[in-house]
């Protein structure tokens, strides 16, 4: 397992009052990419998380780490942590509920570290982490509950939150999921990417298992979030359940949501435009898992 730290790459780059800035230290985001999994371009874990590191590279105040293959190699690495986010496979395998990493993250969140997950990390066992991730996230994704098409919802209108700073609307394909398991208590809980999506895709097929659910067509003409933050009691975190594609971080308002989230949860003020990066085709494809 690697730990990547200041990594720059060609083609990647922050914005920040026209030059990049140097690296001030002051809070550590520890980004966990999952293992290789599915097809080229599809669940690219590492690549995602390498990149998203770069776009961060001049952000004052941050370090920014990217831990592959699953889980940091030793555990040490969360001792100054500001923020966890967990970007990789979830389920049965997801890798927050190994062997005691509940009970370590459950001692971080409490201690005031920001914790977000992405794309399948979204999704652990009802039984094991779903109560952990009701009480930190406020949601989740439940197998056979929770459904996850692949389609194309358009973003057209924004909470006024750090989060959303400088994002304009927007519409992109990727396995959005929805119809998440919400808990009971919404306080501090703010839909950030929000979508109604069409009779169709409630009906189905599905990525797995292919559907239709009677609950999920139930809903038909509701709104649906599909990312979402939670701050309760000075403690914040984020749920973002795209990410399928990795070629969909190349589109600037998807990757601009996930960077101002990242700042976020790491405790740090969002810029008044958002976070400005750029981008290369040459720079999406670089660090891509070899499938």
């Amino acid at each position: 397992m690697k730990n990547h730290r200041h990594v720059f790459g060609l083609g990647v780059g922050l914005a920040v009052g026209g030059m990049l800035s140097g690296w001030a230290a002051d809070r550590h985001l520890v980004l966990i990419a999952g293992k290789p999994s599915h097809p080229p371009g599809m669940h690219e874990f590492r690549a995602g998380c390498l990149l998203l590191q770069q776009c961060l590279a001049g952000l004052p105040g941050l370090t920014v780490s990217v831990h592959t293959n699953g889980w940091p190699a030793d555990d040490a690495v969360f001792s100054d942590a500001a923020a966890v986010v967990i970007y990789a496979d979830g389920g049965g395998g997801h890798p927050a509920i190994q062997g005691r990493r509940l009970a370590l993250l459950r001692g971080l969140i409490e201690r005031g570290v920001g914790f977000g997950v992405m794309h399948y990390a979204c999704e652990v066992p009802k039984d094991r982490g779903g109560p952990e991730f009701l009480d930190w996230l406020g949601g989740f994704y439940e197998d056979r509950f929770s459904c996850n098409p692949i389609w194309t919802p358009e973003f057209s209108r924004y909470p006024a939150h750090p989060v959303t700073r400088g994002l304009k609307p927007f519409a992109i394909k990727d396995e959005w999921y929805f119809n998440l398991r919400w808990c009971d208590d919404p306080a501090g809980i703010t839909p950030i990417l929000v979508a109604k999506p069409s009779d169709q895709v409630r009906d189905g097929p599905y990525v797995w298992p292919a559907g239709p659910y009677p609950h999920v067509q139930a809903r038909k003409g509701e709104p649906e979030t599909m990312m979402w933050v939670r701050e309760r009691a000075g403690r914040r975190a984020f749920g973002f359940t795209g990410g399928h594609f990795h070629e969909n971080w190349g589109e600037e308002n998807f990757r601009k949501v996930i960077l101002n989230a990242l700042v976020w949860v790491s405790g740090l003020e969002v810029p008044a435009e958002g976070v400005v990066s750029r981008v290369t085709p040459e720079a999406l494809r670089r660090n891509l898992d070899p499938k």
